[in-house]
């Protein structure tokens, strides 16, 4: 059977695409065309779509083997996270999905969300190009077509927007595509009010992809939700490795041109805080979580270690006002070992401030009445005076910056910044061991914020404001009476280590001159050289 169809028409003037009511004869060969590209995505692809290269131009879209599986993938799951290094060729791969779709699904509408509308509205570009490249039998006749929409005679249409809680509102979305959604910008809240709307639908879908960028984003968590079966999403992965091309001496060259960490960013797939984290990337990647040996209080206590009656112990506490938002956090340390070594962690963001002082009074007792430090700002200062004076709890710090009635620290901007600097030192020095996840998600989530740190959208810093508030009392006087430990001279000494291992030269030469030569008065503090001292140079 023949379709007669006139050939004559374009769309507004651009020859290349089929306006809308066209009529055109398909030959034989062009309808068993069409059936086998309806029913293959990754055919359609690689037979019919053109792409840029920046070498040759506009050429086929040669298709790699990881790049069938993905179409591959795509198809068969009704909700796909891609996690892809740079440059390997995912979004171009999706902009081919997403044109198959609209074409060979008839009523649907595909948005194409990115973290700016102007990434979007490229992404669409990347659509119109493909079509424009496609044969007039292939195309379904366009009804509109402009920056932000795409719309085909089968009133199936590809609409383009920014990533806001508006973007799609209102609309009835068949396949939400999100692109690089590691680097959208409050993508916590957009995805809890888009999800919802799209997922309704029994064979609505959904493709986020992206590189890696930072643990605790709404990626990360997609991602490792994935990898655990936790979610509905299908994990897909394509490595440096899986690119033709890329092999140890591309990544060796790679390497030496940018750094390994940069290399890792970019290419490894590996998600760590960036460079806006207060702990550095490459000790936050260090960082080792351990399994908990007992949990208690209804889940909120996890208890890594079971307390020593021969160590000392320090426990911080964050309190909240226990209305489900932020959450009242201790941690406890453990400073008899050295390392120091966190050995339980409380969590919990419904705990009212009047019953907080009872769980902080059970388990410092528990922990050999471990010194308690509680931030007293705001709702802290009802805990420290119930735990002082309702319960009797006396093994409490009073700082010397506040009050002398008050107990606690008080969190302020140079409370804060001393103890940021401290902790950040005490963790990349190996002088602190972290083994809770939560604790380690929270470090690896805690950025730069102006002139301070606190935590990035869509994350929580109260278990890391623990973390801060050791680091302040660490370096003050009060830690070396109850330790012995003068961590500040140590980390002093440390630190002058190592700025003189990376000035000293590998040795000293012996010049071979008598003594004399070598003596200058000793009221002006100049070394003398021993002649009979020989230096081993390593060569």
């Amino acid at each position: 059977m023949t379709i007669v169809m006139d050939t004559g028409k374009s769309y507004n003037g651009n020859r290349q695409v089929k306006a809308d009511n066209v009529v055109q004869e398909w030959s034989e060969q062009q309808v068993k065309e069409y059936a086998k590209c309806m029913h293959d995505a990754s055919y359609f692809a690689r037979t019919y779509c053109k792409v840029i290269s920046l070498d040759r131009g506009l050429v086929p879209f040669d298709l790699y083997p990881y790049q069938e599986e993905m179409f591959s993938h795509f198809q068969n799951n009704r909700f796909s996270i891609v996690l892809a290094c740079r440059q390997s060729g995912k979004s171009i791969s999706s902009v081919a999905y997403l044109l198959w779709y609209a074409i060979f699904h008839a009523e649907k509408t595909v948005a194409v969300l990115a973290n700016k509308g102007a990434t979007a509205r490229e992404m669409l570009a990347r659509v119109t190009l493909m079509l424009e490249n496609l044969p007039f039998f292939l195309q379904p006749g366009t009804k509109a077509l402009n920056k932000g929409s795409l719309e085909f005679s089968n009133l199936s249409r590809i609409v383009a927007a920014a990533t806001s809680g508006s973007s799609i509102r209102g609309m009835s979305v068949n396949l939400l595509y999100l692109d690089e959604f590691a680097f959208v910008e409050r993508a916590a809240e957009f995805y809890t009010s888009t999800y919802p709307v799209v997922s309704s639908g029994k064979d609505t879908k959904i493709i986020i992809t992206s590189t890696a960028n930072g643990i605790g984003n709404m990626f990360h968590k997609i991602w490792e939700g994935a990898m655990q079966n936790a979610n509905e999403f299908v994990p897909f992965r394509v490595d440096w490795w899986d690119v033709p091309g890329r092999d140890e001496k591309w990544k060796d060259k790679t390497i030496g041109n940018t750094s390994q960490l940069q290399f890792d960013q970019e290419f490894g797939n590996t998600f760590f805080g960036t460079g806006a984290t207060l702990i550095s990337a490459e000790h936050l990647l260090e960082q080792r979580a351990k399994p908990h040996i007992q949990v208690l209080e209804g889940g909120s206590l996890l208890m890594y270690e079971s307390p020593d009656p021969k160590h000392s112990y320090i426990m911080l506490v964050d309190v909240s006002k226990g209305r489900g938002l932020d959450y009242s956090t201790f941690n406890l340390i453990d400073i008899s070992q050295r390392p120091f070594k966190q050995v339980a962690v409380y969590r919990c963001n419904t705990i009212s401030p009047i019953l907080y002082p009872t769980i902080i009074y059970k388990y410092a007792n528990l922990y050999n009445e471990a010194y308690t430090i509680i931030e007293a700002n705001d709702q802290g200062s009802l805990v420290c005076n119930g735990l002082y004076n309702d319960l009797e709890y006396e093994n409490l710090h009073m700082d010397s910056l506040i009050r002398a009635d008050r107990i606690g620290v008080e969190m302020n901007r140079k409370t804060k910044r001393i103890g940021c600097s401290a902790i950040k030192d005490i963790i990349e020095h190996g002088k602190l061991d972290i083994v809770d996840p939560q604790t380690i998600l929270e470090m690896s989530t805690f950025v730069a914020r102006g002139s301070s740190y606190e935590a990035s959208e869509g994350n929580h810093d109260d278990l890391m404001m623990n973390l801060v508030l050791f680091g302040y009392f660490a370096v003050g006087n009060n830690f070396e009476e109850l330790t012995d430990v003068n961590l500040k001279e140590m980390m002093f000494e440390q630190r002058m280590k190592e700025i003189e291992n990376d000035l000293v030269p590998f040795g000293f030469i012996n010049d071979g001159q008598d003594d004399e030569s070598n003596i200058l008065e000793e009221d002006i503090g100049v070394w003398k050289i021993d002649k009979d001292v020989k230096v081993n140079m390593g060569f």
